[in-house]
């Protein structure tokens, strides 16, 4: 008895692996619109799969959903991407897009806006499983809170 119960228990075990049990989907719209409202944003919104590839080099092949604004005042840009990949090898290629971006908005603050560089500084690009982030605003570090609270 206690061999079939063992047994049991292993094809429960993979059955629930192999499905994915666990696995949280979060809906990306959602968490940009509660980004939205906690922060008091006004940006603009990248609506389709070809902005990401112009903005970021990001292929739609690799991007199950998103969501990401941008500020399009030139002064101090604020971006926000949130993308939830199509597996761990198009959330690798996401990333790198993104922290190729990430240096590049170093690279533009060092030159343009100094005093606001340690704001940059205190954003990152993360990745959690497939799902990619790149947060570049005044409250980025609060703003991916928000981002994991929808994660938990």
């Amino acid at each position: 008895m206690k061999k079939v119960l063992s047994i049991i228990t292993v094809f429960s075990l993979c059955f629930a692996l192999l499905t994915g049990c666990g696995t949280k989907t979060v809906n990306l719209s959602e968490v940009m619109d509660k980004i939205n409202s906690d922060f008091s944003l006004s940006l603009k919104t990248l609506d389709d799969a070809e902005k990401l590839d112009q903005y970021y080099s990001i292929k739609a092949e690799d991007v199950k959903q998103f969501a990401a604004e941008i500020d399009s005042n030139n002064d101090a840009p604020v971006e926000i991407v949130l993308v939830e990949a199509v597996d761990s090898d198009a959330a690798s290629r996401v990333e790198s897009a993104l922290t190729t971006r990430y240096n590049a908005i170093i690279n533009q603050y060092s030159s343009y806006t100094p005093d606001k560089l340690s704001m940059v500084q205190a954003c990152k690009v993360t990745k959690d499983g497939n799902y990619v982030t790149m947060i570049v605003a005044d409250d980025g570090p609060k703003m991916l809170e928000v981002f994991y609270d929808y994660l938990k």
